[in-house]
């Protein structure tokens, strides 16, 4: 029901900024929970935030205070804002979609990532 491509992603120094943008298709984009994950080489996939219809948002305590998750339902888009980026956030980061009349609490649907490296 939806198709996420991520962007923005790229080569940032420690403690600079970079902004990630999901695009999702469909119609019905306002009932879904977008959430975003990351997975460092070596590493198990993360969680690193969720908004919800109600543009509530969560985040691991990993990243409170530094990224901020918007989600803009005019354009079927949502963004992670990442501020005072830090080695260990060097990973891919994958957006996520879950749909409340299926399952809010299980992610059904997944982009293909987009590389972020944080350089010293």
């Amino acid at each position: 029901q939806v198709q996420l491509v991520e962007s923005g992603g790229g080569l940032v120094q420690a403690g600079g900024s970079l902004r990630l943008s999901c695009a999702a298709s469909g119609r019905t984009f306002g009932r879904y929970v977008l959430g975003w994950f990351r997975q460092a080489p070596g590493k198990e996939r993360e969680f690193v935030g969720s908004i919800n219809w109600n543009s509530d948002s969560a985040y691991v305590d990993s990243v409170k205070g530094r990224f901020t998750i918007s989600r803009d339902n005019a354009k079927n888009t949502i963004y992670l804002q990442m501020n005072s980026l830090k080695l260990e956030d060097t990973a891919v980061y994958y957006c996520a979609a879950a749909d409340r009349l299926v399952d809010s609490t299980r992610y059904q649907y997944w982009g293909r990532g987009t590389q972020v490296t944080v350089s010293s």
